[in-house]
């Protein structure tokens, strides 16, 4: 059996999840701003989807890799501390430069750096918040995570509204039409994405591993092919919990990737009455998106801790539920409103389905796998949440390479180019996902607790 880890206090639960701050600042970054960024670039909002494709295509070849990797690593800075320093210092090289691309070939490669650095940090951290508490308090870390996940998109959403409203222009911009307020956010992202994952690893480090811990990372098979054998022994043995949670994963981010994606352009449209992405009216509805994905990342951020006692009552997968059925509501109504202020309404159901995506999945996951898989499953799972938004990037995007043509163009040929209709169907898509998770029994109060045994 796992061995009994001490038990943490509400405030080392905060600090050992402090560096998911800075990470999920710079993923708060590239939703609000990298579509943008490619459109004063000179992209077309058709190509939005491929050309944001290193995110999920990252995930999906490093996180697995990342995981079964830090499930086998025994070295002097600990298990998955050498994983969230690697993927700290390239996420801060990329959100450093990514506000300076002269074209969209350099924008397109730094994302790919900074996605690296993103899914080289992701899954070790989630796996070392596993490895770092007992059963009874890791529903609390992961929604202490989920926590800080709104509130640092809360803060990456909104400090461009803040640099105008401190008199900031919100019209000055580069040679490459990228406005200046964006350079020091992302600066700011750069820094706090390093910072904060040093003083988790420094203040909350990981527990010493167990003899009978580095004997089977001892035993374990070395290399590559190891790697990968390890990846597919894993894929194979998937417990039943993590199987049911592949379909509510696919609509649940499909849902989520045409949001982020296209909320800036649906409101630019219904508010501002403009699609020219170098207008001033465009400028502004940036700014709104920002203040209204603020505002619903606070709330995700205030809702994460009132989960906790419904968790207990109800089970995480009733109450993912319930959250994922309000986000889908609120995104269907946003496209007919056009008043600002009445924006906010609708966004508190997307801060509930939020602030409940970044916590109660996992804490299903987690009671269903071994400990000494963590790492790999935890990888794994992250296939669950990028394989969805390959989908998307593919269906609706078309790009012409010149030999060959990627994608079937869905967001022309079927939404007629209007990203109203994309946040209709992105509300669609949350709704059955909530009622593809009441499908996971394991997630409710009274079944049979699936408790994980050690390898």
């Amino acid at each position: 059996m796992a061995s009994v880890r001490p038990h943490l206090s509400l405030p080392r639960l905060m600090e050992m999840n402090l560096g998911f701050l800075g990470l999920q600042f710079s993923f708060g970054l590239q939703q609000g701003n990298m579509g943008p960024i490619y459109s004063y670039l000179g992209a077309d909002e058709s190509q939005l989807p491929l050309l944001s494709l290193a995110g999920p295509i990252t995930g999906l070849i490093v996180q697995p890799i990342i995981g079964a990797l830090s499930d086998r690593t025994d070295s002097r800075l600990g298990r998955r501390t050498p994983y969230f320093l690697i993927g700290a210092v390239l996420c801060a090289i990329g959100l450093f430069f990514m506000p300076l691309s002269s074209s969209i070939l350099m924008a397109v490669s730094l994302l790919w750096v900074l996605d690296a650095g993103n899914n080289i940090t992701m899954e070790p951290y989630r796996a070392y918040v596993s490895d770092r508490l007992n059963p009874d308090q890791r529903q609390a870390g992961f929604l202490s995570q989920s926590a800080f996940t709104g509130l640092a998109q809360m803060l990456a959403f909104l400090t461009p509204s803040l640099l105008v409203a401190f008199g900031m222009n919100q019209d000055w911009v580069d040679e490459h039409n990228i406005p200046y307020t964006v350079r020091i956010v992302f600066t700011v992202g750069a820094v706090l994405s390093l910072s904060t994952i040093l003083w988790s690893v420094i203040r909350v480090p990981e527990l010493p591993l167990t003899p009978e811990e580095k004997a089977h990372i001892a035993a374990q098979p070395k290399g590559v092919a190891a790697t990968f054998t390890e990846i597919g022994s894993a894929i194979r043995d998937m417990p039943i919990a993590m199987r049911k949670l592949g379909l509510m994963s696919l609509f649940q981010w499909f849902g989520m990737s045409g949001y982020w994606t296209y909320a800036v352009y649906s409101f630019s449209r219904t508010v501002y009455n403009t699609s020219d992405v170098n207008s001033s009216a465009f400028h502004s509805a940036v700014l709104t998106n920002g203040e209204v994905a603020a505002f619903y990342n606070a709330v995700a951020f205030v809702t994460a801790f009132a989960m906790v006692p419904l968790v207990r009552r109800i089970g995480p997968g009733p109450l993912h539920a319930l959250c994922l059925a309000a986000g889908g509501v609120g995104m269907m109504l946003l496209p007919h409103i056009s008043d600002k202020a009445l924006l906010f309404v609708p966004a508190i159901g997307v801060g509930l389905a939020w602030g409940s995506i970044m916590g109660n999945p996992y804490a299903i996951l987690t009671n269903s796998i071994p400990p000494a898989r963590t790492g790999v499953y935890m990888g794994i799972f992250n296939m669950m949440i990028v394989i969805p938004m390959l989908f998307f990037a593919i269906i609706m995007s078309s790009l012409d390479l010149g030999v060959v043509k990627v994608g079937l163009g869905a967001y022309k040929n079927l939404l007629g180019n209007d990203p109203r209709n994309m946040l209709t169907l992105c509300g669609a898509c949350l709704i059955v996902a909530a009622f593809s998770v009441m499908w996971v029994r394991e997630g409710r109060v009274g079944h049979a607790r699936l408790e994980p045994v050690a390898a």
